[in-house]
């Protein structure tokens, strides 16, 4: 079973196998965090991004880490789902990004992986539903990853990811 921690921080800068990105369906780089993790890494990371897309809402691809500092050695990028209220099953694709991730993560022999709050910026998802979903899912899924880092961007993501925070 995964040790599962809550950071406050840079995603760039954690020193895991593997971080998780939350990308747009091209896989080309974009706002919020893709854009941070895309800088970091150098545009080979579009280029290997553009490769293997498109990439579904829910699902997941990896591509190698390019110029972020070792120990990183993949990028996963995972495309949540747009909030449109909660009645399209945004629920069901974001608790699939981070299974995706997990299987994804497990193939490439990761031991421990960063993920971002996964939807909760341009896309809209309610922030403490989404952390909610996160702690619940990652808990739940089996995986040989032995460590898994949430990194919170800012003090209202980090209490949601910690579980300080309740849906209304």
């Amino acid at each position: 079973m995964a040790v599962i921690k809550v950071v406050l921080g840079d995603i760039t800068q954690e020193r895991v196998d593997a971080i998780v990105t939350a990308a747009n369906e091209s896989l080309l780089g974009g706002g919020g965090v893709d854009g941070a993790i895309h800088r970091a890494a150098g545009p080979r990371l579009a280029q290997a991004g553009g490769a293997i897309a498109p990439c579904d809402p829910g699902d997941a691809k990896a591509t190698p880490a390019f110029n972020l500092t070792p120990p990183v050695k993949h990028v996963i990028h995972t495309v949540g789902p747009v909030w449109e209220g909660g009645s399209y099953g945004e629920a069901d694709l974001l608790a699939s990004c981070y299974r995706r991730c997990l299987e994804v993560a497990d193939d490439l022999g990761v031991h421990s992986i960063a993920f971002p709050a996964i939807a909760t910026g341009i896309y809209g998802f309610p922030t403490p539903d989404a952390a909610r979903i996160a702690r619940v899912t990652l808990a739940a899924t089996p995986t040989k990853v032995e460590l898994i880092r949430l990194v919170a961007f800012d003090e209202e993501t980090y209490e949601a990811l910690s579980g300080g925070s309740t849906s209304s």
